[in-house]
């Protein structure tokens, strides 16, 4: 199995999944451990980071721990076989320790105001 974390260059959950500066990539082992850690950087792009989801699905991640996300990323993360537990925060390596003990649960709580573009007409930015 394979765990997507959005985090800060100090290795915290970024709050903000379309404004993350790398994401950590971990794969587990068939015993729940951390087996690697891979850090990739953050592409620029669209604001739901919708250029990410491809590369991590080819990777194979299958889950994407996040803090704060908004429905489009969510829906295209979803699209390319990765499920989103939100509300996640603190140091990415204790958080998926805790998500694999089954300490972790998907907040249901989606960032609203990052559905709106920055001039307020509230439409979505991308093109898919």
């Amino acid at each position: 199995m394979k765990i997507a974390v959005p985090v800060t260059s100090t290795n915290q959950v970024d709050e903000h999944f379309g404004h993350c500066e790398f994401y950590s990539i971990f794969t587990i082992s068939e015993k729940n451990e951390i087996a690697h850690i891979n850090t990739i950087p953050s592409l620029q792009g669209c604001g739901c980071k919708s250029n990410i989801a491809g590369v991590l699905a080819a990777d194979g991640v299958t889950i994407m721990l996040a803090g704060g996300i908004g429905g489009g990323a969510i829906n295209v993360l979803y699209n390319s076989g990765i499920e989103v537990i939100r509300g996640c925060s603190g140091d990415a390596q204790e958080v998926v320790k805790s998500y694999i003990s089954g300490e972790i649960a998907d907040s249901g709580v989606s960032c609203h105001q990052h559905e709106a573009n920055h001039n307020g007409s509230g439409a979505h930015q991308c093109s898919h």
